[in-house]
């Protein structure tokens, strides 16, 4: 113990740093947990389609889905996403998963989604490029 006091006194800047970044993760950890929806791996993702009627959404271009998507998957637009849509509200207490090329743009529409009273909500984590990472099959086409 005495040589952590030592070591804080001769490094108070290092030591500071390190409390910081403690604290960004510890806030980031609890924030994850209460925003009302879950990322979810391609492996998890399989097993929904699997196991599950999950609404599936691509939320990426549409030049994109004709490109290759995962199979189930409808097209829907970020900008065109609206939780009173006839659509979306049947969906409200079923599972739904969204992804886009990243997975960086479906955190946002997952969020309106939540506050809009969808209970089981999910994105897909690494979005398309990861389930193409994981070496998962891609449907072509518009359909």
């Amino acid at each position: 113990m005495q040589r952590l006091i030592e070591f804080i006194s001769n490094h108070p800047l290092l030591a500071a740093a390190f409390v910081g970044l403690l604290v960004a993760w510890i806030a980031w950890e609890i924030s994850q947990r209460f925003r009302g929806f879950k990322e979810i791996s391609s492996a998890q993702l399989v097993q929904m389609i699997n196991d599950e009627a999950v609404a599936l959404f691509d939320l990426g271009a549409v030049a994109d889905y004709g490109q290759g998507h995962i199979a189930g998957a409808k097209h829907m637009a970020i900008s065109q996403v609206d939780p009173q849509s006839r659509e979306l509200a049947k969906l409200k207490d079923q599972p739904i998963a969204l992804y886009c090329k990243s997975g960086m743009s479906t955190a946002p529409v997952a969020s309106r989604l939540v506050k809009a009273g969808f209970s089981q909500v999910h994105t897909l984590k690494g979005g398309l490029q990861g389930w193409v990472a994981d070496g998962l099959p891609l449907v072509k086409g518009k359909k």
